[in-house]
């Protein structure tokens, strides 16, 4: 369905959303009250569109979300469909916090477990929760000794800016190999912490010069919107590429891609869970969360 509206064969990437429960409420989480729905996958509904994908897009990864993906009951029977039944590349997101069994369990079929930080020590767990600093480190820890590639993700806020390097510094001692740096949107729960945003732009390029000019022991990634130049204020117009690079998926069903790709249809795609199958449906662009690429900014 994809692929004859559109005209695109292959999505490489799938970002696969499991469910929306979660164990914190962080103050810049853009899915707010969407948290407390019980909106989630099954097993077998993961493992249906993860072979459609492979099947009708030749997608070759998956990276799992949530909410907090360690809470879904039946995570690892998904990962091992991921890898072992279609041979994909598998990384899952995570808040990091009190997952060591669990990790344990999925690590033999984990290609990258990647960690939200949001600055060092009372910083990251002023936003995000009490402790979860320490646990979020203690997960990476268990993940290399298990010999699970790491990363971690920290969306930039007027709190955090000024401890990109430091977390750099703390994640590279740990063998962590990436840091993707994400701009604060005003949506969810962030909508009610204006305070959060950053609003001098003066600041982003103290960023971007300190990045540069940095010895950095790891890749750092940022989101268009913290580039040079910005995301693009307007929508490819239709007729967009034949590939591009991820698609993500809600626990509702509702299907995103990047509106440079497709324009209008950004919004325009659902997978009908009991049918098992994709759907266009043009009117359903409302209030979901557009998919935006990342740009490699610097590396070791």
């Amino acid at each position: 369905m994809i692929g004859e509206v559109t005209g695109i064969k292959k999505i490489r990437m799938l970002y696969l959303q499991l469910l929306y429960r979660c164990n914190f409420t962080c103050l810049h989480c853009f899915h707010g009250k969407r948290l407390q729905y019980a909106d989630a996958f099954t097993a077998e509904e993961a493992a249906s569109l993860l072979t459609l994908m492979r099947d009708e897009y030749g997608t070759e990864a998956v990276t799992l979300l949530g909410g907090e993906p360690f809470l879904h009951r039946d995570l690892a029977q998904v990962v091992r469909h991921a890898k072992e039944e279609l041979g994909q590349r598998v990384e899952i997101c995570t808040n990091g916090y009190r997952i060591e069994r669990r990790l344990t369990e999925v690590s033999p079929y984990l290609d990258l477990l990647r960690v939200s930080l949001e600055g060092v020590g009372s910083t990251n767990d002023g936003i995000r929760r009490q402790g979860s600093y320490h646990s979020a480190l203690n997960s990476l820890s268990l993940a290399r000794d298990l010999g699970v590639p790491t990363g971690a993700t920290m969306t930039v806020t007027s709190r955090n800016i000024g401890e990109v390097l430091p977390l750099a510094g703390v994640l590279a001692q740990l063998g962590v190999r990436q840091l993707k740096l994400h701009h604060l949107r005003p949506v969810g729960n962030a909508a009610d912490h204006p305070e959060l945003l950053v609003t001098e732009p003066s600041a982003y390029v103290r960023l971007r010069e300190e990045l540069a000019s940095a010895d950095l022991p790891l890749e750092v990634i940022v989101d268009e919107d913290l580039s040079e130049h910005g995301a693009p204020q307007v929508c490819a117009p239709s007729g967009g590429p034949r590939e591009i690079d991820r698609i993500e998926a809600d626990p509702r069903g509702a299907l995103t891609m990047s509106c440079k790709a497709v324009g209008k249809d950004s919004h325009a795609f659902w997978y009908e869970k009991a049918a098992g199958r994709i759907v266009h449906k043009p009117s359903s662009a409302d209030e979901l969360t557009l998919a935006v690429p990342d740009v490699v900014y610097a590396r070791a």
